[in-house]
C-alpha cells in the first residue's frame, strides 16, 4: 500500500519518519492528532482529530511517531481502540539490513542505521538515526534506541527499554525491561529490570531520599 497514517502529531521526530516515507515511495494521508498541543505535520499533510476519522483512514496502515516507550505504548492503544488495525513496519531505505534480521510489526528502523545478522526486534521498537546493532541482537516490545547508539553483538535488550543518543553497550550484555540507559553512557555490565544508568562505565542513577534524582 503507498499510503499511511501517522497516529499523534506531537512529537518533533515525526519530521525523520516522513522523510522515511519519502524515501519509501509512500504518502502521507493524514496525521491523527490523540492529544492537545503542537502538531509537528508538514503543512500539506492534513490534521484530523480522533472523533473526525473516518473508514477510508482506519484502512491504513498506522505508525506512532513517538520516541519514549510509555508514550508509544499508550498511542497504540489509542490507535487500536481508534479502530486502526494495521500496524506499518517502516525500514528507511538507507538502513544496511542482514538478509536474517527479523523485525515486529509497526517497528521504525530509520536512516544510515546498521545491522548485524540472526538479529531479531519486538514489535513497536523505533531505532533512530545512525546507529550500529550487532549480531544475535534480541529485543523487546517497545525498545527505543537513539540516535548514534553502538551495540555490540549477542545483546538482549527487554521491552519499554530506552537507550539514549551515543551509548555504547558491551557485548553479551543483557539489559531488563523497562530500563533507561542515559546518553552517552559506556554499559559494560548487565543491567536490572527497571534500572537508569549513566556514565563511563555505566552505573545506576540513584534517588536522594525525597524520591529525587541526584
Amino acid at each position: 500500500m503507498n499510503e499511511a497514517v501517522f497516529f499523534a502529531t506531537g512529537s518533533a521526530i515525526l519530521v525523520d519518519l516522513e522523510e522515511s516515507l519519502a524515501r519509501r515511495g509512500v504518502r502521507l494521508a493524514a496525521g491523527i492528532r490523540n492529544r492537545p498541543g503542537e502538531n509537528w505535520l508538514g503543512g500539506d499533510v492534513p490534521l484530523v482529530p480522533v472523533d473526525a476519522i473516518d473508514a477510508p483512514l482506519l484502512a491504513l496502515p498506522f505508525l506512532v511517531p513517538l520516541f519514549t516507550p510509555a508514550n508509544r505504548r499508550a498511542a497504540v492503544a489509542e490507535a487500536r481502540a481508534a479502530g486502526f488495525r494495521s500496524p506499518m513496519t517502516l525500514v528507511d531505505p538507507t538502513a544496511i539490513l542482514p538478509r536474517n534480521c527479523v523485525f515486529g510489526e509497526g517497528t521504525y528502523i530509520g536512516a544510515g542505521t546498521l545491522f548485524g545478522a540472526a538479529s531479531t526486534f519486538g514489535d513497536f521498537t523505533f531505532v533512530n538515526r545512525g546507529a550500529s546493532i550487532g549480531h544475535h541482537f534480541s529485543g523487546g516490545d517497545y525498545l527505543s534506541v537513539g540516535p548514534g547508539v553502538v551495540i555490540a553483538g549477542q545483546v538482549t535488550v527487554g521491552r519499554d527499554t530506552l537507550i539514549g543518543a551515543g551509548a555504547v553497550v558491551l557485548p553479551e550484555i543483557r539489559i531488563g525491561a523497562a530500563c533507561v540507559v542515559g546518553a552517552g553512557a559506556l554499559v559494560t555490565r548487565d543491567v536490572p529490570d527497571g534500572a537508569t544508568v549513566v556514565g563511563n562505565p555505566a552505573r545506576a542513577r540513584l534517588a536522594k531520599p525525597d524520591g529525587d534524582p541526584r
